[in-house]
């Protein structure tokens, strides 16, 4: 399901307790509502998807895809 509407990048934040994610997304800005861009379904799944990879601690796998910030002890 496509949403109609211009399309444009935003970046988006993953965080968990050890490491911190930011990944470049697709958003839609709503012909219908143009106050904010709006996730498709799939890019929803894909953040989920990385929450979970952060929430593991799967630091090499996430700088596939994107800017990983990891918390040092102390």
């Amino acid at each position: 399901m496509k949403i109609p509407g211009e399309r444009t990048r935003i970046w988006k934040w993953i965080h968990a307790p050890a490491v911190a994610v930011r990944v470049e997304v697709e958003a839609v800005i709503p012909e219908e509502d143009t106050s904010e861009p709006c996730l498709e379904p799939d890019t929803v799944r894909w953040l989920d998807q990385l929450q979970r990879l952060a929430n593991e601690g799967k630091v090499d796998e996430l700088a596939k895809h994107g800017e990983v910030y990891v918390r040092r002890a102390g």
